[in-house]
């Protein structure tokens, strides 16, 4: 009977932690089948990561793969994305998929996660399944070209996800770097690099176990109050991938990054968060049950 009646009262108990719950997640309109993930806010803006379709709407493949790459949209009144459109890439920059990428606050830099091709393809021996990161440039009629490899990318480790700091002086990134100082704990590690002058920047600084786990972590994004958000597949989650968060000190040393509850994570896939300027409602994307489609995007705000 005792038994019993404490099922009764930890039944009741979560019902009224679910009432008292902070936030409310809403599904987009936008989503549909195809996955959207890779979320960076720029300014009033969006950067999504989505299959690339031609003009019959048909999703377009590379050997037998979906593409993936980049589009950009408007944020309206903090609830909603409109507006979506493909970032425009210059077709001659040779660039054979974007799978996760930023722009610099003035749109006139682009960071994308790429993969080798013929062009830049390097003279060691590396994996081809391996990404990395380049920085292009916007030029008025073209798009965005010029790519290059960014200097500190090593052929035989894979870079993905960058995300610049409010100030736009700082690149994050995750990768799985080994050796030194910055030896990656899990599958994949959170990093970081300053920009220096002259577009050079410093060497990889693993952002340590405050931050990162033996699982893997990926797609950080920094608020303007100097939060870290990424998602990690760490023990002790809701199930897959889940959201954390983490505070940047000014001395740039972290806090220990915390776990997001429900209804931000669920137990399913929770990647990709990114808060509007106001740090009180954003976007994530998430494969929680009832979406539409595979990675779908929701907007979540305060009650």
């Amino acid at each position: 009977m005792m038994k019993f009646v404490v099922c009764i009262f930890l039944f009741c108990n979560g019902i009224v932690l679910a009432q008292n719950e902070n936030y409310v997640v809403e599904n987009l309109s936008l989503n549909n089948e195809n996955p959207h993930f890779g979320l960076m806010r720029v300014a009033d803006a969006v950067i999504v990561t989505s299959f690339q379709l031609d003009k019959k709407g048909r999703v377009k493949r590379v050997q037998g793969q979906p593409k993936l790459t980049i589009f950009q949209g408007e944020i309206k009144n903090s609830e909603t994305i409109e507006n979506l459109s493909t970032v425009q890439i210059d077709p001659k920059a040779g660039v054979p998929q974007i799978t996760s990428a930023t722009l610099s606050q003035d749109g006139s830099l682009i960071y994308i996660t790429t993969v080798y091709t013929n062009k830049n393809k390097p003279n060691v021996r590396f994996k081809e399944t391996n990404f990395h990161l380049e920085v292009g440039e916007f030029k008025a009629g073209v798009g965005f070209t010029n790519f290059k490899v960014l200097p500190f990318c090593k052929p035989r480790f894979s870079y993905a996800h960058p995300a610049l700091s409010p100030d736009g002086k700082t690149l994050f990134f995750t990768a799985n770097i080994k050796g030194g100082k910055a030896t990656t704990k899990g599958g994949s590690d959170i990093f970081k690099v300053d920009i220096l002058d002259g577009n050079t920047f410093s060497e990889p600084e693993n952002l340590g176990s405050k931050v990162n786990s033996y699982g893997k972590e990926m797609f950080p994004f920094i608020a303007s109050d100097n939060t870290l958000y990424f998602s990690s597949n760490r023990p002790n989650g809701f199930g897959g991938y889940d959201l954390y968060k983490c505070k940047i000190n000014e001395d740039s040393t972290y806090e220990k990054a915390e776990k997001l509850e429900k209804p931000l994570n669920s137990v399913k896939d929770d990647l990709s968060l990114i808060m509007n300027a106001n740090n009180t409602s954003g976007f994530l994307s998430s494969k929680r049950l009832g979406g539409k489609g595979d990675d779908d995007i929701y907007v979540f705000k305060m009650k």
